[in-house]
């Protein structure tokens, strides 16, 4: 696992102390530091601008991006003036601040909701960091962030997270605080950030507003209720993030231009209310300008290296897919990833890559039967609903001979690990690839071991090799002979503080597709 000479837990209570203020006159000695909260001039409290903490993402060899936004108010568009803001942000190679290496200013502009987007260079490539903003007189929360390795660098080891689908009203973020103080270089998010869902008062936390989002200001005041979580903030602050979205980040499973409900949301509503869905989430997350949406459209997939170890091929699912439609499940007219996205992908697993290619994606991979006996069922909002490409991408992954594939999956709250077989109605034919897929951090409330329908999945698809229904994230291990897959779970999320667990864990072979449960 990666050295680092910071522990998570020490980093974490540091950042809750206020290390903010340590060192705070080094971002401009001739400004007086006001602490969030501490009593201002005329005698009354000074109102926290960075109530959504601190994030970072996207890492590249000797660069990051850093995030913040400000929101003063957060549920209520930000609480911001109508005018652009300048804020600082510096970055060191100690947790106080004595070695600051780079220094910089962005402005937080109404248009993009005082959202910061720093994206910094020059770095040392695969270096832990600290940075931190300031305001006017206020100093942010301080985080910490890792540079990608040098491009075909020597990697022994890396370690990351993957996590999706973490409902605000269904549970509380626990996994995220015990993911915040694991030993990782990176955390995966692929999906499912929000929830649209309207408030409702059964939940166990309510949403905020009165129904579904549609506007831009509806989106920021959802992602601003979710930022606001303190333990999502700690997994923010510990380390750099590469996030995607899936359905909910603006309507229950949507495909390119089409709503759930074509018939409640006429086309042109629908349009207009993913692109204010699509710059709300960009104005929240640790993204590259290059990710800005553009009206209705955000480039979105992309891929990050570290070194020789790890190629992480983060892909789209939602923007370019045809609609789902079970009676045209076998039409290779029909495509997930789009045409340009496919090739993309597919040039890429065929040239030169490093010893692990992980493609990180939303929705469930391998074919998954439900139903017992020679009739057979399948998801409409999976891969199974676009066989021909679905197939077509395996097949090019043996034809090729890509380097240990491994794909990452979430929206199906669960934990599944999977053979991706060259045949799936042959058991006993090569497998090509490893599925892992990611349980919930909370969607679906306390999860049990397993659901009724389980057993009957295990028997129809015999490459599905573990399924488990509590919450949690995916911690991966990564080095040059092997990887290892711990399914990490908390048995409640019902109830705040439950501690986590290893539930099991699975390793995957250098040279050889497929999982062996340890």
């Amino acid at each position: 696992m990666t050295p680092n000479p910071l522990t998570r837990r020490r980093f974490l209570t540091l950042s809750a102390a206020g290390a903010a203020a340590v060192a705070s006159a080094r971002l401009d000695p001739a400004g007086a530091v006001t602490r969030a909260g501490a009593p201002g001039a005329a005698g009354g409290a000074v109102r926290d601008p960075f109530t959504l903490g601190v994030a970072s993402g996207d890492p590249t060899p000797g660069g990051i991006v850093l995030w913040t936004r400000l929101a003063p108010r957060p549920l209520e568009g930000g609480g911001m003036p109508n005018r652009r803001v300048p804020v600082q942000w510096e970055v060191a190679t100690d947790e106080r601040f004595s070695r600051v290496v780079a220094r910089g200013a962005e402005h937080a502009t109404p248009a993009m909701g005082h959202s910061v987007h720093a994206e910094v260079s020059g770095l040392r490539p695969g270096h832990w960091y600290w940075y931190r903003f300031r305001a006017g007189r206020t100093i942010s929360p301080v985080g910490r962030t890792r540079t990608a390795p040098a491009q075909g660098a020597h990697v022994a080891s890396t370690a990351f997270a993957l996590t999706s689908c973490q409902s605000y009203t269904a549970g509380y973020f626990t996994a995220h605080r015990h993911m915040s103080e694991e030993d990782l270089d990176l955390v995966v998010q692929v999906g499912d950030y929000i929830y649209e869902g309207a408030p409702n008062p059964a939940n166990l936390r309510v949403h905020e507003g009165v129904g579904e989002p549609v506007t831009l200001i509806e989106y920021r005041n959802r992602h601003a209720q979710y930022r606001a979580d303190a333990d999502l903030q700690a997994a923010h602050a510990a380390f750099p993030w590469a996030v995607v979205l899936d359905d909910h980040e603006i309507d229950n499973n949507w495909a390119d231009e089409v709503p759930q409900d074509p018939a409640r949301q006429p086309r042109d509503a629908f349009l207009a209310r993913r692109a204010a869905a699509l710059q709300a989430y960009y104005e929240h997350m640790p993204l590259r300008r290059s990710s800005l949406p553009q009206g209705i459209d955000a480039q979105l997939y992309r891929r990050l290296t570290f070194g020789d170890l790890l190629d992480v091929h983060v892909l789209d699912t939602r923007q370019y897919r045809s609609d789902q439609d079970r009676a045209r499940r076998l039409d290779p007219s029909r495509t997930i990833l789009g045409d340009e996205q496919e090739r993309w992908l597919m040039a890429g697993l065929a040239g030169p890559t490093a010893r692990w290619n992980a493609l990180a994606q939303q929705v469930f991979f391998s074919q998954r039967d439900f139903t017992a006996g020679p009739d057979a069922t399948f998801s409409d909002d999976a891969w199974d609903d676009y066989v021909p490409e679905r197939n077509a991408l395996r097949d090019h992954i043996a034809a090729v001979g890509a380097s240990n594939p491994v794909i990452l999956t979430g929206d199906v709250h669960a934990s599944y690990v999977c053979d991706v077989k060259a045949d799936f109605d042959d058991p006993a034919s090569a497998t090509v690839a490893t599925e892992l897929v990611g349980t919930s951090i909370s969607t679906g409330g306390d999860g049990v071991e397993q659901g009724s329908g389980d057993p009957v999945q295990l028997a129809e698809n015999p490459h599905i090799r573990f399924i488990n229904r509590r919450r949690g994230y995916l911690r991966n291990v990564v080095t040059h002979t092997e990887w290892t897959a711990d399914f990490r779970t908390v048995d409640v999320v019902t109830v705040p503080g439950a501690p986590v667990a290893t539930k099991a864990s699975f390793v995957i072979e250098d040279g050889r597709a497929g999982a062996v449960a340890v």
